[in-house]
């Protein structure tokens, strides 16, 4: 079974129906007739929040949190072995720290991260990369 790890780019784009949203939507897809496994990690979760929160209000941030729910999306907690994985992708390259959690955890399951988001060009060495633009 193929295995997706979601970054805040992906999940803002499906969202907000952005470049990108098809091909999310289809993960989604995938996942609800069990072809396909979704990961996320709650530090991209806590981003994709914020960022509704900034942009928007507490019923924007709310109706993506609920939008999300909806699907077979597996919620990561961010344990010694994730964050350090993340620390590490920090440390050696210019990637946001949520971004390294995605990047981390599309490592240590073994999945392709889905993103829009160019600096995820740096980790394409270790994971592979599903660009969603």
């Amino acid at each position: 079974m193929k295995r997706y790890v979601l970054d805040s780019y992906a999940l803002l784009a499906y969202c907000e129906g952005e470049e990108g949203a098809a091909t999310v939507a289809e993960l989604f897809k995938k996942a609800l007739d069990n072809t396909a496994e979704i990961f996320l990690c709650i530090v991209n979760w806590g981003e994709m929040y914020y960022i509704a929160l900034r942009e928007g209000d507490e019923d924007k941030a709310e109706l993506y949190s609920t939008t999300i729910a909806k699907y077979p999306i597996t919620i990561v907690h961010a344990d010694r072995e994730l964050t350090v994985q993340a620390a590490r992708y920090k440390a050696s390259c210019t990637i946001s720290y949520a971004g390294a959690f995605a990047a981390a955890l599309a490592k240590l399951r073994k999945a392709e991260l889905v993103t829009g988001d160019r600096e995820f060009k740096q980790v394409e060495r270790e994971i592979k990369v599903k660009w969603i633009d």
